[in-house]
């Protein structure tokens, strides 16, 4: 069965004067998932966004919404309104109340009276801000401001949100809330483009990920396919014998790489296999009669694997 792709770009590239920020660009996003988006400053990942947002034309290439193909012109406002874009450095307006703020965007849409009510309200419940709804937006909180911008982005029911670093400055609790919304998002049947720098948040959100470096779209996977590709586990150890008893068993396994005694007495073993593997070694130790007190599984996290990529394409 075809998969349903909710982006889909072909060749598409941005080029200003003589920088080629997004440079022969094939993306595809699979309907309803969330899909990170990350890469270094300078990347193109804000260049790809405005790209997929109708608010930048592409030199070359072409970009297709559920099929559609996007165009900048007037021939399309149905497609564009499936679309709903937070940009990184998007402003409020201070003077006006939140309720007139979502308002104001909901008339933009040409939201009638009743719908425009409810869906009003809707969001505001969404994004946790029915209490601040006669507030102004001066005297919000970032964390607050933030989630009334995500309101402001989703009013008129897109399918396709596309968020730039919508996290950034951003505390852990207000993160936190943040992502939760996301999932609900996700949960109601909206694909999810974000970009971000905190890759911990990526992690736990989106269902796969793309690297850009250079204006390239150098890896494009699911998180899974990601973490087997390039991820390593490591294996944490302790044991009630000695741990040169312990080291020279792990040598008779290929998959074990680097062993390193801990300061708190412990191992940590670079492991190439899978969990499969992981339940085999653990056997085959426990078989070789080690009085093991500990034996944890962990998967290096997404950042570790990030950095271990550009380091390795920077040499």
């Amino acid at each position: 069965m075809a998969k349903e792709l909710a982006i889909s770009t072909r060749g598409l590239t941005k080029q200003f004067d003589r920088h080629i920020a997004v440079n022969d660009v094939d993306l595809e996003v699979e309907a309803g998932e969330v899909y990170g988006l990350i890469g270094p400053n300078g990347a193109g990942k804000t260049s790809l966004i405005r790209m997929l947002a109708a608010a930048e034309e592409p030199t070359t290439g072409e970009i297709y919404i559920n099929g559609d193909r996007l165009l900048r012109d007037d021939s399309n406002q149905t497609l564009k309104r499936r679309l709903g874009y937070l940009p990184d450095d998007y402003p409020l307006y201070d003077d006006l109340n939140v309720w007139d703020y979502l308002d104001y965007f909901a008339r933009l849409y040409r939201l009638p009276g009743i719908q425009r009510r409810r869906r009003l309200q809707e969001v505001l419940e969404l994004v946790q801000l029915t209490n601040k709804r006669h507030s102004l937006i001066s005297t919000l909180s970032r964390g607050m401001k933030q989630r009334l911008s995500l309101a402001r982005t989703i009013i008129h029911e897109p399918i396709v949100l596309l968020l730039d670093e919508p996290v950034s400055g951003l505390d852990p609790i207000a993160r936190m809330q943040f992502r939760e919304i996301i999932k609900v998002l996700q949960e109601a049947g909206m694909t999810v483009l974000i970009s971000s720098h905190v890759l911990s948040d990526l992690a736990e959100l989106c269902s796969s990920v793309g690297i850009m470096e250079l204006g390239y779209l150098v890896e494009s996977a699911s998180l899974e396919e990601f973490y087997q590709r390039f991820g390593r586990q490591q294996i944490f150890l302790s044991t009630l014998s000695k741990l040169d008893v312990l080291q020279a068993e792990l040598k008779n396994h290929p998959q074990v790489a680097d062993t390193e005694v801990l300061p708190d007495g412990r191992l940590r073993i670079q492991f190439s296999g899978g969990q499969e593997d992981c339940a085999q070694l653990l056997r085959s130790l426990i078989a070789a009669g080690i009085p093991l007190t500990e034996f944890h599984c962990t998967q290096e996290d997404l950042e570790t694997i990030f950095l271990k990529l550009g380091h390795q394409q920077a040499s």
